[in-house]
């Protein structure tokens, strides 16, 4: 098949690794980096790895349109809101890896495939990508009455987009937990830890489940599975422990180490995001293929 062309909009930490990660695709060909300052670190490895690097921002992509079919838009969420609708008038296809939420929720594992025709795809927050397929995993076995998620992240690994954008984290992925995971109510919290040596992504997932509907079994071997879903495109997922159960409340605790392409080891809250990114892209790439061929 052939490769479809993406392009990246944002050149920091996680434009950058998504470069990289995009280097290896087997289905999707990067060609353009855009950012808005010639200097930066992102724009200088983009041009090393022979890309092409547009510092007009998203003006200057406009100007070049046949160069992606796929945008990633790697900026801010109060940004994302101008490049929606400017990314849609020029008919390119989305995957927003801000909070912004203009597009349909998506969890690669959980709801990937019924939304291969999306224009729009926000993978909501690292927090959310990291909890809710459990959220979901228990909720496919036990309907979930509440769900509440607590992420953990290295201070470090907190950018200026990821402390622009707590409200919106917090906001969006509550609203995932219920629209993708399953929850009737759900809630979410982030902690910046500043702690030296930086601490991995942990992840904290308590789901109460129905009175009368705990089937503690197949919860298990549920999260398991799921476990095993996210780790095919994040290698550094994991659960830490057996998931604890009592009554009818399920606690899950994950860990997440980054694959330390351009970011640290301990920055896994960001990897999550990136690789999540490039799941979804090959999944458009090879929908895209078989119609091609019917």
């Amino acid at each position: 098949m052939s490769k479809v062309k993406v392009a990246i909009l944002g050149s920091g930490n996680i434009g950058t690794d998504l470069m990289i990660k995009l280097g290896r695709s087997e289905f999707l060909e990067l060609t353009t980096v855009i950012g808005i300052d010639p200097q930066s670190d992102g724009l200088r490895k983009t041009r090393e790895a022979g890309y092409i690097a547009i510092d007009t921002g998203i003006d200057g992509f406009l100007e070049r349109p046949e160069l992606a079919d796929i945008v990633f838009d790697a900026t801010s969420a109060k940004a994302h809101v101008r490049h929606a609708k400017l990314l849609k008038q020029a008919g390119k296809k989305v995957i927003d890896m801000t909070p912004a939420a203009r597009g349909v929720l998506v969890v690669p594992p959980v709801n990937m495939d019924d939304h291969l025709e999306a224009e729009n795809i926000n993978l909501i927050t690292c927090g959310g990508q990291a909890t809710i397929p459990m959220v979901h995993a228990v909720h496919r076995v036990s309907p979930v009455e509440y769900a509440e998620i607590v992420a953990t992240i290295s201070s470090k690994s907190a950018g200026p987009g990821t402390r622009a954008n707590i409200d919106e984290f917090t906001v969006t992925t509550s609203r995932a937990i219920e629209e993708v995971g399953g929850a009737k109510k759900g809630k979410a919290i982030i902690i910046l830890n500043p702690a030296e040596p930086p601490i991995l992504m942990r992840d904290t997932v308590y789901a109460l489940v129905e009175d009368g509907k705990m089937d503690e079994e197949k919860i298990i071997q549920s999260i398991k599975e799921m476990e095993k879903a996210v780790q095919s495109y994040v290698p550094g997922y994991r659960i830490r422990t057996e998931p604890l159960i009592d009554g009818n409340k399920v606690t899950i605790f994950i860990e997440v180490e980054g694959a330390g392409d351009y970011l640290p080891k301990y920055s896994g809250n960001l990897d999550i995001m990136t690789a999540a990114g490039v799941k979804v892209a090959e999944e458009f790439a090879k929908n895209q293929s078989l119609k091609e061929l019917v």
